[in-house]
């Protein structure tokens, strides 16, 4: 579903209360920050006889949409699953060919980035991305740094229990410098130290393909989150589909641990 033509200002301008009634959502009642686990690009393009890299390239197309639909909402911030530090394991053809259409996706969509005023992370280990990418990364990053609207957050070579130990690591070594008490150590301390630092936790995790795990996603961001699962292939994955996901969550009561009011 469309908002109405007749109340839009341009095609690059949020939504208004209104156009975003029209979607059957309410703007005080969004999720602030999605993440998403884009599962079964694989699958998709297996069912219809072609190559894995087919489905990953019709994925990219689903991630243009949903990332301007979620902007356009105005929510505060997008977090996209795209490679696991465990997808390593994946044939070196399929690697290659996914490491291009990454370095290919930062290349053509940074004038989207640039048009739509997003902000751009990347969360994850550098190490194993080649230089194409870690430049394309890095350029994407320098022109969005003022930008003022939805983060776009990628989780690139990320692995969530990689990512505590790293922060681990980090206290660590701040505790062995004297720099740090342990007795002073506390959630918020840890939280600083994740790649995730700065940002605020997700409300709600969408994971396509119907599997129900969060595969080593957001471990701790995502403690409290609500979880909206589909069986659709990412490909297939729709704006309707994330309208219909946002409802869901808005009509939850998030007790966080206490009494439903």
């Amino acid at each position: 579903m469309q908002a109405p033509s007749s109340s839009r200002r341009s095609a690059d301008d949020p939504y208004t209360d209104e156009q975003i009634a029209a979607f059957g959502l309410r703007s005080d009642r969004l999720a602030r920050h999605v993440a998403v686990i884009m599962d079964g690009n694989g699958r998709w393009a297996n069912s219809r006889g072609l190559p894995r890299i087919e489905g990953h390239r019709r994925g990219v197309g689903t991630v243009r949409a949903i990332v301007e639909q979620c902007s356009r909402l105005g929510l505060e911030q997008l977090t996209l699953y795209c490679f696991s530090s465990e997808n390593w394991k994946r044939p070196p053809l399929e690697l290659k060919l996914l490491m291009q259409l990454f370095e290919q996706y930062l290349i053509e969509e940074r004038s989207e980035i640039i048009r739509q005023n997003l902000r751009f992370a990347v969360i994850g280990r550098r190490e194993g991305l080649g230089d194409g990418v870690l430049r394309e990364i890095e350029r994407t990053s320098d022109v969005s740094r003022e930008h003022t609207g939805m983060r776009l957050c990628l989780a690139v070579n990320y692995g969530s229990r990689g990512e505590i130990a790293d922060a681990t690591q980090a206290i660590a070594r701040e505790v062995a410098a004297g720099r740090l008490d342990p007795n002073a150590i506390t959630e918020e301390t840890v939280a600083a130290h994740l790649y995730t630092a700065g940002m605020s936790d997700p409300d709600l995790v969408i994971r396509t393909a119907g599997e129900l795990r969060v595969s080593n996603y957001l471990l701790w961001q995502i403690s409290y989150a609500e979880l909206w699962i589909t069986d659709k292939f990412w490909p297939d994955f729709t704006t309707d589909d994330l309208h219909e996901a946002l409802k869901n969550f808005a009509a939850r009561n998030r007790r966080f641990g206490g009494l439903s009011s």
